[in-house]
């Protein structure tokens, strides 16, 4: 597992590519190694399928941390860090997209939401530092216009808009999570 992709400019964000060692007889990668993750203790991996079109997110997470695994597929990844926007060191949002491909990883620290559009058929590993229990998950619109992500266009959809679940249709703005998210911290 390297980390040499570009820098993020997002504190505690990280790049990689998984090694792919092939031969006529298919391939191995290896996915995850404790050793390598010391700081990050995952105790939970998921498996998330996405056809064309599927638009996951935005999700934010308070005491969270993820490991991302594209296995196949794009994948079109937004982070915005709320971590200004909580302390209230800044007002403004920082956000950071990049396109994934198979084989590569994001390591997203707590307190950086994140999404991701596939861009085609997707198969995305991740590891998270907690166990699911529902009293972690926040989110807010995937087209909130104060983070603004730079979302590209979307093929294939009879509107041309991407694919939502329920939760991600009436996410709350992001000046609705942040204000949330303070009053839940005092």
């Amino acid at each position: 597992m390297t980390a040499d992709r570009p820098p993020s400019s997002l504190s505690g964000v990280s790049y990689g590519a998984l090694e792919r060692l092939a031969d006529p007889r298919g391939s191995f990668r290896e996915v995850w190694r404790a050793s390598a993750w010391e700081a990050d203790r995952f105790v939970q991996a998921n498996l998330s399928v996405s056809a064309a079109g599927v638009l996951r997110g935005l999700h934010a997470h308070r005491r969270q941390s993820d490991h991302w695994v594209v296995l196949s597929g794009r994948a079109f990844v937004a982070l915005v860090d709320l971590r200004p926007l909580l302390d209230g060191r800044s007002t403004d949002p920082i956000v950071e997209t990049r396109e994934l491909v198979a084989d590569e990883w994001v390591v997203i620290p707590a307190g950086v939401a994140h999404g991701f559009l596939a861009l085609e058929q997707l198969e995305l590993l991740y590891h998270v530092t907690n166990e699911y229990n529902g009293s972690d998950e926040h989110g807010f619109a995937w087209d909130d216009p104060d983070a603004a992500v730079p979302w590209p266009p979307v093929a294939g959809t009879h509107d041309g808009r991407p694919i939502l679940s329920e939760r991600d249709r009436t996410n709350p703005s992001l000046r609705e999570l942040v204000v949330r998210l303070r009053d839940a911290a005092t």
